[in-house]
């Protein structure tokens, strides 16, 4: 890989990790790497089933990308936001309209309390990455970028999903044969994204709160590990636990639909992102990410075929007759976020309203 000859990028050069004494979640590392054996493999089965169906967060390691190669694309991820303003304006994705975030979601699109909105950027990519044009410096950079995204895809998420199957009993495939590549019928994109800092006053407005508690949309969501802290989940009694960085890591989370056809066993758990530590404050925060979606064709019911959960039980968000897919959760979803006022709910800093059926919770 160092004998590679790369087109020049801007240089992502990432500050060190805080060193302030963080409250952190207990999360479990699953090593790819044990994948390939019998006796691996079947230890992964149980340890990622415990991690999803506590947590519904954990860690991955040896997932194939050296540490060069995730440098490499961190450097890339820089690229979307060299583009000036105007140039931006044609790549601008139509989220309210398709229910999709292809192209730039641009900063303050989002209301996040208070009358303040976001200082969040990003830019996405289908994974056919031909299904429309891109910003012309990120052109010469789409082979990477779909190599990349077929990393995740091939080397990485299916793995997973079988490990998730098979921990519900269920055959290998059942999750993997509603993930398809490259489908203009699924929604699964890559994600580059920036975080810039804030004023202080949009920080005591918020409660230094950067983006609202929520649950992921889709089936398993990747995120790269960087170094600036500010990702917390909200634990099962309600306490806000702070992500570490582990070098070359990957943070993985269950989303809503994983959650509904695993009939509640796997946890789409609740995540906010805050003002990072004071040693890190002032910080533009860099992600990564990898949202996979079952198929839209996908109807969000639970596998009642399950051994597992035959067992345990199942819980719905919805009946079975009145379960959305997956293409019109998503879209709902996607569309509405940062745009709708929900409702109070009966939690104190909760708030809710209804997207496709279902009951959708905000954590303030």
């Amino acid at each position: 890989m160092s004998g590679t000859a790369f087109l020049e990028t801007p240089r992502h050069i990432p500050p060190p990790p805080t060193t302030e004494n963080l409250d952190l979640a207990d999360l479990a590392i699953i090593d790819l790497a044990k994948f390939g054996t019998p006796e691996g493999k079947a230890t992964l089965v149980t340890d990622i089933r415990n991690a999803m169906n506590t947590v519904g967060f954990f860690y991955v390691i040896n997932h194939g990308y050296t540490q060069e190669q995730t440098r490499r694309i961190f450097d890339i991820a820089e690229v979307p936001f060299t583009v000036n303003e105007e140039a931006k304006q044609k790549y601008v994705a139509k989220i309210q309209e398709t229910g999709s975030f292809q192209g730039y979601k641009t900063r303050q699109f989002w209301h996040i309390d208070a009358g303040v909105r976001d200082q969040i950027e990003h830019y996405n990519l289908h994974t056919d990455v031909s299904l429309k044009e891109h910003p012309e410096a990120l052109r010469p950079f789409l082979p990477e970028i779909d190599a990349f995204m077929r990393h995740n895809h091939f080397n990485i998420l299916l793995p997973l999903l079988r490990l998730l199957a098979l921990g519900l009993e269920l055959p290998e495939e059942a999750f993997v044969e509603k993930h398809t590549l490259c489908s203009p019928l699924s929604d699964t994109h890559s994600r580059f994204m920036k975080y810039y800092p804030r004023s202080s006053e949009d920080e005591e407005k918020t409660k230094n709160v950067w983006l609202k508690g929520h649950t992921d949309a889709g089936s398993l969501t990747l995120l790269w590990s960087q170094p600036v802290s500010a990702l917390q989940i909200r634990t099962s009694n309600g306490e806000w636990k702070w992500v570490k960085h582990i070098e070359n890591a990957l943070v993985v989370n269950a989303g809503d639909a994983l959650e509904f056809l695993s009939g509640g066993f796997y946890k789409a758990t609740i995540h906010r992102v805050r003002q990072p530590p004071s040693d890190q404050q002032g910080l533009t925060r860099l992600g990564v990410f990898y949202f996979s979606l079952f198929d839209d064709e996908v109807r969000l019911v639970p596998l009642v075929q399950s051994p597992v959960l035959q067992h345990v039980g199942i819980i719905r968000k919805t009946d079975d007759e009145l379960a959305p897919t997956m293409g019109a959760y998503r879209k709902a979803r996607f569309g509405l976020y940062g745009l709708t006022s929900p409702k109070e709910g009966k939690e104190k800093g909760v708030e809710e309203e209804e997207i496709a059926g279902v009951v959708v919770r905000h954590f303030n």
